[in-house]
């Protein structure tokens, strides 16, 4: 369809129009010079069946079809035609200018109008500094933003009427505009500094891994200090986020923000004057050789905890000679295959013990470990173990090796069915992710 076409023509309307007001549509009618009757002429050169169509209209519409004497389109055809053909600056400056409330929430609840279109008019709506579902019309607009954006809305249609359909629908959203529209609408504006029942709308926002940095700052410069941490221990904080969180001297946030493992090097280096900020530094950070070196002399055992470190790291801290730094060394997911083999010379029975729960030893390792009875706990746990290992394990009666078994996601989905049959280990059968997503593949009806 083309609307310069039917420039300076007649249309005949059976029924009623549908997305736009029946005042909006008389005026997109007039500015694209559209005439619009509700009887056959000789003048109509294009038929539109609309909504709410009378019988007569009904029989008189399939009749002039069928001698073919015009096309016939539907409403939503020409609605939707007439919608990508709004001028966005016009409309705008329009509603701005007349303060037209209705004409806006006409324009809000209007499908036809794109969404780049809804969340600049969506900016504009004024709440009255009431929330989302205080009054009639928050609560239209907010319901039509809902079934807007929400993905299997059909399924699940009732969510345009709750608060929390607003938190459902920034956690599946995809969409950077959608969030930044969202965090700036008044409703939540009030809401940054308390905890109320916008708070959860607020946390989805501030964990989401695509809201825009501009957003996360207005966030840390308007927000309470539990929405703050949240940013702060956030892996993607840019630097000059990291550098506000900082500034705010909040003692809870500077501990969260001593948590983040790409927290900045600078930063970082203001933070370890502080005891607690600097065992989480040694523990968390992405660690580069500045820090470390910093750190090493007082917290090495905290430093042997930290899954980055690199292998002239790990090796420097096996020169410390200090058994609980092999210890933690040898729990370490991320411990080099070559410091594995320097710590199984240790003589300490419960370095070899962690090394037999580490998904990182060798696989030969834990065959040979098999052998001895004093491994099998650790064996059970370890995900790296061999699938034949773990299926003899569970001959076991030992209740820890079996508990282990039921945790451990590379347990045969067999030995897992077996183990949940019995209450003592059900429940970790029930919470092993593995054993969930078999499941839900399988879709057998197992009830959770």
């Amino acid at each position: 369809m083309n609307l310069k076409e039917l420039e300076n023509k007649t249309i005949l309307l059976f029924g009623k129009n549908r997305a736009f007001s029946s005042d909006e549509f008389a005026s997109q009618m007039k500015f694209h010079k559209i005439s619009v009757v509700d009887e056959y002429s000789d003048a109509v050169v294009l038929m539109v069946d609309g909504k709410m169509m009378t019988p007569y209209e009904q029989n008189a519409s399939d009749a002039l079809y069928a001698q073919k004497k015009v096309a016939l389109v539907s409403i939503d055809l020409l609605e939707k035609e007439l919608a990508q053909h709004i001028d966005a600056d016009t409309l705008l400056m329009s509603l701005k200018l007349s303060h037209d409330k209705e004409r806006l929430k006409g324009f809000l609840k209007n499908s036809m109008v794109s969404d780049e279109l809804f969340l600049r008019l969506l900016k504009m709506y004024d709440w009255g500094g009431e929330d989302f579902f205080e009054n009639d019309d928050n609560r239209d607009v907010t319901a039509a933003l809902i079934v807007r954006f929400y993905n299997n809305i059909e399924r699940n249609h009732n969510v345009q009427y709750a608060t929390l359909g607003l938190m459902h629908l920034i956690v599946q959203c995809k969409n950077e505009k959608l969030i930044e529209t969202i965090a700036s609408l008044e409703p939540l504006q009030r809401s940054f500094k308390n905890k109320d029942a916008n708070n959860k709308i607020i946390t989805s926002i501030t964990t989401h891994y695509i809201t825009p940095p501009n957003v996360l700052s207005k966030l840390v410069k308007t927000s309470n200090s539990y929405v703050k941490t949240l940013i702060a221990m956030r892996e993607d904080c840019p630097k000059n986020i990291q550098e506000l969180l900082y500034e705010s001297g909040e003692e809870e946030v500077l501990e969260a923000l001593s948590c983040n493992v790409d927290l900045d090097k600078n930063i970082a280096k203001k933070m370890i004057a502080n005891k607690t900020y600097a065992k989480n530094i040694a523990t968390y950070m992405r660690l580069k050789n500045e820090i470390f070196d910093i750190l090493s002399l007082q917290h090495g055992l905290d430093l042997a905890h930290n899954e980055t470190l690199t292998l002239k790291m790990q090796k420097a801290l096996i020169c410390i000679h200090d058994e609980n730094i092999m210890l933690a060394l040898s729990s370490n997911k991320r411990v080099d295959k070559n410091i594995i083999e320097e710590l199984f010379l240790d003589v300490c029975e419960e370095v070899h013990h962690n090394l037999y729960a580490n998904s990182n030893t060798p696989k030969e390792k834990l065959e040979e470990a098999y052998k001895n009875r004093e491994y099998h706990q650790a064996l059970a746990t370890n995900t790296s173990t061999s699938e034949h290992i773990l299926q003899k394990l569970s001959e076991s009666n030992d209740s820890k090796i079996l508990e282990a078994l039921a945790k451990n996601e590379s347990t045969p989905v067999a030995v897992l069915y077996q183990l949940q049959l019995e209450s003592r280990y059900e429940r970790f059968v029930k919470e092993n992710t593995a054993f969930g997503k078999h499941i839900q593949t399988q879709n057998i009806g197992w009830e959770v």
